[in-house]
């Protein structure tokens, strides 16, 4: 197996296992607080896999210069204002909707890194990518919207285009990073793209830190209060964009972020085992063209 897909299927599931724990840290912090904590909790164990690496490879660290320290800057405001602007989908009866067009991301980082990176894909990676968000769409908005006209009039709906802004900036966070990556030119590219994690994430944490100590000064105390419960998240926050960078080192953003697409069916399995959730119909079949699109990609 390539060491891209290796990595880009461990990203899918350390991301899923984050969310969930995300998610019972949410009943305890406000929403800056417990984003602060994925940023601020996954610096230590960044730099861990730095020194890791690095002492079993051997290589010299990298040299960063001022256009791949901007482009780890971007790439880390782009990923901020992507999580907000996907929370801001999750209105009112339009959670299903934003989800769906945010995992539009796949293709709007295919054709974005075509335009900014002049990266080209064979006609059966292009065939893979459209399937898996077409698979995503599937799966989002299936018993949520009755026929096609509807399912383009839900486009215009807020949480569409929250959605829709959210794939935006996720998937030109992954063109930054790559960038980042290619700028840096390490001698051996995964100790790069671990460096530029802990960049970007220490970047992350003063930006989204300072937030948080001018809005909500009472919340900083809380982040650390609850270090028990935000410790894994963070964790698995770096390892999962540990595995996401090395991908995007590695391969076209659009190869890693379509085979990333499996987090679903990581999350279907994870409600089936874990929480006794029965499967419908739909989830498989949703399930079955994830698969093959990642297949395709595979191929190509």
């Amino acid at each position: 197996m390539p060491l891209w897909l290796a990595a880009t299927l461990s990203a899918a599931l350390f991301q899923c296992w984050r969310t969930a724990l995300q998610q019972k840290l949410r009943g305890r912090l406000s929403l800056n607080a417990a984003a602060v904590v994925r940023y601020l909790y996954g610096v230590p164990p960044g730099l861990a896999l730095v020194g890791l690496w690095w002492w079993a490879s051997g290589s010299a660290l990298p040299a960063f210069g001022p256009w791949a320290l901007f482009l780890c800057f971007v790439g880390g405001v782009l990923q901020i204002f992507g999580t907000l602007f996907l929370i801001s989908s999750f209105a009112p009866r339009g959670f299903a909707v934003g989800t769906a067009y945010s995992k539009t991301e796949a293709i709007q980082g295919a054709v974005f890194a075509v335009i900014l990176l002049g990266e080209h894909l064979p006609p059966l990676a292009w065939a893979g990518v459209g399937l898996g968000v077409l698979a995503v769409l599937w799966l989002s908005m299936a018993g949520q919207v009755r026929s096609l006209g509807e399912a383009l009039r839900a486009t215009a709906q807020p949480a569409a285009l929250f959605g829709i802004a959210a794939g935006s900036c996720f998937g030109l966070t992954g063109i930054a990073i790559r960038a980042a990556n290619q700028d840096l030119a390490a001698a051996d590219t995964v100790l790069g793209a671990l460096c530029t994690l802990v960049v970007t994430n220490l970047m992350q944490t003063v930006m989204q830190g300072g937030w948080l100590m001018a809005r909500e000064p009472a919340s900083v105390g809380q982040v650390f209060r609850n270090w028990r419960n935000a410790a894994p998240v963070g964790l698995l926050s770096a390892l999962g964009s540990a595995c996401w960078f090395t991908g995007f080192a590695l391969a076209p953003v659009a190869l890693v972020r379509s085979v990333g697409q499996v987090e679903i069916v990581f999350t279907l399995a994870f409600g089936r085992w874990y929480l006794k959730e029965p499967l419908k119909p739909r989830d498989v079949v949703g399930a079955l063209l994830i698969v093959t699109s990642v297949v395709l990609v595979v191929l190509a």
